[in-house]
């Protein structure tokens, strides 16, 4: 299981490593994002300290509406014990984990804690034999 926090921003956020081809690690705050399609990505400068191989150009189109370019290099994670190859596309943000690198995986959030609880944040695998959704509440419309 990967742990993390909710921010006082309100932004669910996980620490993970991240290593170059030849053995380099940094360890990131990655904000998890939802509405990011992708597997990860990085400022220019990790990118850069990493040594990480590009790859290809990407193309995208932004909650704004506005389509960007951008490119995308080859780098590995350490996810939930596991190194793991990933496509980490170049943006000028923090750090950000897409749902390409969550397939599979049930993100549970808290966003709003009571006064004894912290606001947390839990990754959890589920096994293709377990239905998605599992010991989840019943959403309630009212």
């Amino acid at each position: 299981m990967i742990t993390g926090a909710v921010t006082t921003d309100r932004e669910a956020v996980i620490r993970i490593v991240v290593r170059g081809p030849a053995g380099q690690e940094q360890e990131v705050e990655a904000v998890i994002d939802t509405g990011f399609d992708g597997w990860f990505s990085l400022p220019p400068a990790l990118i850069a300290l990493l040594e990480l191989p590009w790859r290809r150009r990407g193309r995208a189109l932004l909650a704004d509406g506005n389509e960007t370019v951008f490119d995308i290099y080859d780098g590995t994670v350490l996810w939930d014990g596991s190194q793991r190859r990933v496509a980490v596309d170049e943006a000028s943000t923090a750090p950000l984990v897409g749902m390409a690198l969550l397939d599979g995986y049930e993100l549970s959030l808290l966003v709003r804690a009571s006064n004894d609880q912290k606001a947390a944040l839990a990754i959890r695998y589920l096994f293709r034999s377990e239905p998605l959704g599992a010991g989840m509440p019943e959403v309630m419309a009212y």
